[in-house]
């Protein structure tokens, strides 16, 4: 017999009475379900714009400051290497208090730091604010993932997870149109670009701020006020909550850190030096590499609408294994042409595979986290996974200034770095390890995570059910038949793999 965790990738049908199409799903949800939707999608592709405008400006910064792309992609890493403080003090923030004003405070403070950014005249102060702005940015996503997804029918979230995180690909595509049309035009040149992001996050925090709380916390806030529980109370029992999360989901903190490593490695590694490896490597102008990136982008956000609405019929894992097989077969055309043409196709297609299981990973975060810590639990792993992957454009960078190879320009034999050779060897590894990690782990395929109880409510840590009358008790009984999903299920804490 096979093992348990091959048996078990493809998950069981879902057999709830309450299951419908996906049409009449869409066409039932409230625009205030819609709204909560588009605000967190808009929050996560505010983050994108934010942090590549870093990437698509290295060389631009390299003049600006007189050092080298090493040197400049050092920015890449502090920014990355800090998300993981902002992810546990905003994921925090919004399990306690809600979704709303910590999202709008969030969103804030990156407007701010990007803003100053476009003002610095020393490259120290680059740092320093890159760094600050890591920790505004690392809050984004647990916080967008948490307010889009759970106020969802359960049907709907397989593609609304591939909405939403292609935000980030959106995001990108923004940068390099930005970067490609208004950046040329100004005189301030790569400055203007970090100005327009900041105007964007702005904006989507005022959005955030003319919505009401997610109905989880309002109903969960007003449960409270009638047991008559004082807010120091709450935040007591959101501490020992906390607590006894960690001691009980231990394991799949490890886990949820492992996953989201092997991923940041896949996302960055084929997009953060992206731009510069078919500048130097390819010979590609700056024009035309900017276009390369769009239509990469386009593959991105293609490949993670496919993949979320896939995953919700043969199961979140399998969907990933899937995309990722894609990417490594995919490598040859992303790195061996020369031609423009070729190049751009190797994007898209590449992308397509990167962002497709990347397109996945939202709701699959979401449904195995303990429930009551939907914003901290999948934010905090997702950022030390950026945190350990933050080193990859310099990894790639410096293996870069090693690894040579000649090419010819304008007739004459031009010694460059073998970008190229570099990326499809870290891009061929990570496939690997994403598969293996990813067939390892859990699943609770369709749980209903907004169920359970929050985090400043007894039995949150344990992902307890909320007792909302006989009509909740009745979908409670329907999710524990044969094939549904049962409480231990939501729970996330099944590892029998």
């Amino acid at each position: 017999m096979a093992p348990y965790f091959l048996r078990n990738i493809i998950p069981k049908k879902e057999q709830r009475k309450q299951a419908r199409p996906l049409l009449e799903v869409l066409a039932g949800l409230t625009w205030i379900q819609w709204a909560h939707f588009f605000c967190g999608w808009l929050a996560w592709t505010c983050d994108a714009i934010d942090f590549f405008s870093v990437s698509l400006s290295v060389n631009r910064l390299t003049v600006q400051f007189g050092r080298d792309v090493h040197d400049i992609t050092t920015a890449i890493t502090l920014t990355l290497l800090l998300r993981s403080v902002g992810a546990l003090i905003f994921g925090m923030l919004s399990d306690r208090f809600g979704r709303k004003w910590p999202l709008v405070a969030n969103l804030v403070l990156v407007a701010v730091l990007e803003l100053g950014a476009g003002f610095v005249q020393t490259f120290q102060q680059f740092l320093v604010l890159r760094s600050l702005f890591g920790i505004g940015m690392g809050g984004i996503w647990g916080l967008a993932a948490s307010t889009s997804l759970e106020n969802l029918p359960v049907e709907a979230r397989g593609l609304a997870s591939g909405v939403l995180q292609q935000g980030y690909a959106v995001g990108y595509l923004l940068a390099a149109v930005i970067n490609l049309r208004l950046v040329p035009a100004t005189a301030t040149t790569w400055r203007t670009l970090f100005w327009t992001a900041s105007g964007i996050s702005l904006f989507a925090a005022g959005i955030r701020a003319l919505l009401p709380e997610s109905e989880v916390f309002i109903r969960a806030k007003a449960a409270e006020k009638a047991r008559g529980v004082n807010t120091g109370k709450k935040t007591k029992i959101f501490l020992r909550e906390l607590k006894e999360m960690m001691k009980a989901h231990w394991l799949l903190c490890i886990y949820a850190v492992l996953l989201m490593t092997g991923f940041n490695f896949l996302s960055h590694g084929s997009q953060d030096l992206y731009p510069t490896y078919v500048e130097t490597t390819k010979g590609l102008s700056s024009s035309d590499a900017t276009i390369a990136t769009i239509i990469g982008n386009c593959g991105a956000v293609a490949g993670g609408l496919v993949a979320g609405m896939i995953s919700q019929y043969i199961g979140r894992r399998l969907t990933i294994v899937l995309f990722v097989l894609l990417i490594a077969v995919f490598i040859p055309l992303w790195i061996l042409p020369s031609t423009f043409g070729a190049l751009a196709a190797g994007a898209f297609c590449i992308q397509f595979g990167v962002q497709g299981a990347w397109g996945v990973i939202p709701i699959q975060l979401s449904e195995m986290s303990p429930p009551a810590f939907r914003a901290t639990f999948p934010g905090v792993a997702y950022q030390i996974g950026n945190m350990v992957s933050s080193a990859s454009a310099q990894i790639e960078a410096t293996a870069g200034e090693h690894l040579r190879t000649t090419v010819i320009s304008n007739g004459q034999p031009k010694d460059v770095p073998d970008y190229a050779t570099v990326q499809g060897i870290l891009i061929g590894v990570v496939c690997a390890f994403v598969i293996v990690v990813t067939v390892l782990g859990p699943e609770n395929h369709g749980s209903h995570f907004e169920k359970a109880k929050t985090a400043f409510e007894e039995g949150g840590g344990r992902g307890e059910f909320v007792d909302d009358g006989p009509e909740g008790r009745q979908r409670d009984e329907d999710s524990s038949r044969p094939g549904s999903i049962n409480e231990k299920e939501i729970q996330g804490t099944d590892m029998k793999a």
